[in-house]
């Protein structure tokens, strides 16, 4: 089926600078599936290259391989300066009393900070009794939480006893908050698939029904969180977002992220995983921190009820919600969308398991279910096709963002890897050569460039995640020890098996139409 619309003017486009050139009759609709597997082909294309390029022209496959080494090691560098403006951030937002800096920055435009309500979401799906009440526990103890926070329990019915979990919790935890309520998504509706996306668009219909057609709450005045079932907030999370809502005059055109941090059970993991998410947790610091990248959302992030409402809220049959949903809201509201950020970490589960290998198996699975969201490139194209009165030179800024990274793991990985490991095989006299040349040869050069950098960089984000980890409870034996040292040569072999591996399975699915099946990540 092709990709749908959410509306927006296609007749009578008066064109400015910058925008696309079609008026009148649209385009026609480019089938979903073409779209999907745009990603897929591009990586299967780069390797049909590398192979050819390999036996035909291996001194430019090779010069082309390590460019891309290069780039990698100028944005890890990149990444480096912006983690450290990151935590610089992270250390003064935690020092600061929001109260105060809301009544320093109040203006005309501001909301009143008693009308700010934040209704959190949590959608959930066999996730076990204590690792929700933890949840609860931690937004119990954020700033005015029984004056100011709702609960949405977003239950699914394919579990079993879900009703009967809500009830307990409800009636546990209701009186520390303003409103307490659970919702239950049923099973097999029409054109849904049973994911996260859809149990939280089914709560938030829900509890705009409920607390703006009923109960009478303004809807401009309402911020919506919506989080996985096992986020620590940082215990400011919410008396910043009441601030940062309050005083922004596009509240209503705006998300709001906070960087995450895999420590809710660093020390239950083992040691090959941590350094993945050290690795995982500084890029995505670096991204948020980076004044000269475009954030967007990931995990657990907030937007305005009204924006929302507005956008048709999630779609119901998406895997990897947070991009998508980014798209279909600057889309809805005329590319006119930003997210802000809020430099206070949360706390996230990394996935682990009964054994070494069930705990690498369960990560390889939520990357691949991460890795659905390479769909998002083929999304964001079809919507610029059926919104040509949007700026193009927006929408396309907003395409490559989202193009870089989904590439950059497919496509970009098979030709840094693949392409610069065949024509050493199939011409293992240039390795010789090369290394007899030395610095003459551009190869060489850039090598030496590329690997000391990235290996620095890849100890030091390693390094300030040990010093962000939560205290160890217990005294560190032999075997972590040696797991950690092994740990560091590991990681490339990690990356591979954890990272671009699943990436490239994703890819490969949705290019020939292979549907994916939601799966809950053990964390505990």
């Amino acid at each position: 089926m092709p990709y749908q619309s959410s509306g927006g003017r296609r007749n009578n486009v008066q064109l400015g600078v910058g925008q696309s050139i079609w008026a009148g009759t649209p385009p026609p609709a480019i089938p979903e599936r073409v779209l999907d597997g745009i990603p897929g082909f591009l990586a299967w294309l780069a390797l049909l290259l590398c192979i050819a390029a390999a036996v035909a022209f291996p001194r430019t496959l090779l010069l082309v391989a390590v460019a891309f080494a290069v780039y990698n090691a100028i944005r890890f560098s990149l990444a480096g300066i912006a983690n450290v403006i990151g935590m610089k951030q992270i250390k003064k937002w935690g020092q600061t009393d929001w109260c105060e800096y809301y009544l320093a920055h109040k203006t005309e435009v501001a909301l009143e900070w008693e009308d700010v309500l934040h209704v959190v979401i949590v959608p959930n799906y066999k996730e076990p009794l204590p690792v929700l009440a933890r949840t609860l526990d931690n937004l119990a103890c954020q700033h005015q939480a029984y004056e100011k926070i709702t609960i949405v329990l977003a239950m699914e019915a394919g579990e079993e006893g879900c009703i009967e979990k809500a009830e307990i919790l409800r009636a546990s935890h209701a009186s520390k908050f303003k409103h307490f309520y659970y919702t239950v998504h049923p099973r097999g509706l029409p054109g849904e698939m049973q994911c996260k996306s859809a149990n939280q668009a089914w709560a938030a219909r829900w509890a705009k029904r409920k607390l703006v057609d009923e109960l009478g709450y303004d809807i401009d005045h309402i911020v919506v969180t919506t989080m996985d079932a096992d986020t620590l907030w940082h215990e400011d999370h919410f008396y910043c977002l009441t601030a940062m809502f309050a005083l922004n005059p596009d509240r209503g055109l705006r998300f709001w992220q906070a960087p995450i941090r895999y420590h809710g059970n660093i020390w239950e993991i083992n040691p090959l995983l941590r350094i993945v998410n050290a690795y995982s947790t500084a890029l995505e610091l670096a991204y948020l921190a980076a004044p000269w990248w475009k954030p967007l959302p990931m995990s657990s992030y907030s937007l305005s009820l009204r924006l929302l409402d507005n956008s048709g809220y999630w779609d119901a049959d998406v895997i990897a919600d947070e991009w998508h949903m980014y798209i279909k809201a600057f889309f809805a509201r005329g590319g006119e969308i930003r997210l802000e950020r809020i430099f206070l970490p949360f706390l996230a589960q990394a996935v682990t398991g009964n054994t070494l290998w069930e705990a690498l198996r369960n990560r390889y699975l939520q990357t691949l279910r991460h890795a659905w969201g390479s769909k998002e490139v083929g999304y964001m194209i079809a919507k610029m096709l059926e919104h040509p009165e949007i700026e193009f030179g927006r929408s396309s800024r907003l395409l490559i963002r989202i193009s870089h990274d989904i590439l950059h793991a497919g496509p970009g990985w098979v030709i840094m890897t693949v392409g610069s490991q065949l024509p050493f095989l199939f011409h293992p006299e240039l390795l010789q050569a090369m290394i007899a040349e030395g610095f003459s040869n551009p190869v060489f050069v850039m090598i030496q460039f590329a690997f000391p950098i990235i290996t620095f960089l890849g100890i030091v984000f390693w390094y300030q995640d040990v010093m962000a980890r939560p205290l160890r409870m217990q005294k560190q034996t032999l075997t972590d020890r040696i797991w950690t040292l092994l740990s560091f040569p590991a990681l490339p072999i990690l990356t591979l098996f954890l990272v671009a591996l699943p990436t490239l399975q994703a890819q490969t699915r949705l290019l020939i139409g292979a549907p994916l099946q939601f799966h809950v990540s053990k964390k505990t």
